[in-house]
């Protein structure tokens, strides 16, 4: 399984599982492990392990009843779905939102599409100065410019959301997923860039682009 070192980033910063000292309690490791599991199986398609994982992940953390666990673990699935552009509520973060810091609301928003500039300096750091750009152009800079992949994903993923997507944008994220062999977002990115592509009447561009979805499509 290809790991994403984003996902292993936040389970190890979230989930305290990396420091040095004393025995690392089994609920940490278990619960890094499976959250990390979860967002590459999430990315690579395969929709009944990523949410084997992620039920893992909240059963482990649900073990020490620290919300603030279970809402990490729930803004990273709100994250990697957000890279592959599926938009749909957050549910399991909506529900433990009244125990969300403002640094957690201010996440929710820049993934919902929402975020204010207020919100951009409570933001994990790769992505404030996409959510602090004035104009897309800018925003899609600055979200290129993010190294790590899968943060890239979700920057971009946000800017769709927001309707501030630029065609470099869009180019910018198929190429990262095609990069990384991520069949969801890839293919998610792939039919946007189709629709803007039927919707100039770029026939050429429209026919290359499925011819590429259906490569991508096959297992």
């Amino acid at each position: 399984m290809k790991k994403t070192r984003l996902a292993a980033i936040l389970a190890c910063a979230l989930l305290t599982a990396c420091g040095s000292g004393p025995r690392v309690p089994d609920w940490q490791m278990n619960a890094a492990s499976a959250t990390e599991r979860a967002g590459a199986a999430y990315l690579e398609g395969r929709s009944a392990i990523a949410e084997r994982e992620f039920a893992l992940a909240r059963s482990q953390v649900g073990s020490t009843g620290q919300p603030a666990l279970a809402i990490r673990v729930e803004l990273l699935r709100c994250a990697v779905q957000v890279a592959a552009l599926v938009f749909d509520e957050c549910a399991g973060f909506t529900a433990l939102q009244p125990d969300a810091t403002p640094a957690d609301l201010a996440y929710a928003r820049y993934l919902a599409g929402k975020a204010a500039p207020a919100d951009a300096a409570q933001l994990p750091e790769p992505q404030r100065a996409v959510a602090a750009a004035s104009s897309d152009t800018g925003a899609a800079t600055a979200a290129a410019a993010i190294g790590e992949p899968l943060s890239r994903l979700v920057a971009a993923g946000a800017l769709l959301r927001a309707n501030r997507a630029t065609p470099a944008l869009v180019a910018m994220a198929i190429d990262t997923a095609s990069a990384q062999g991520w069949r969801r977002p890839l293919l998610a990115w792939l039919n946007i860039q189709l629709q803007r592509a039927e919707k100039a009447g770029d026939m050429a561009e429209a026919e290359r682009l499925r011819r590429r979805i259906k490569l991508a499509s096959t297992p």
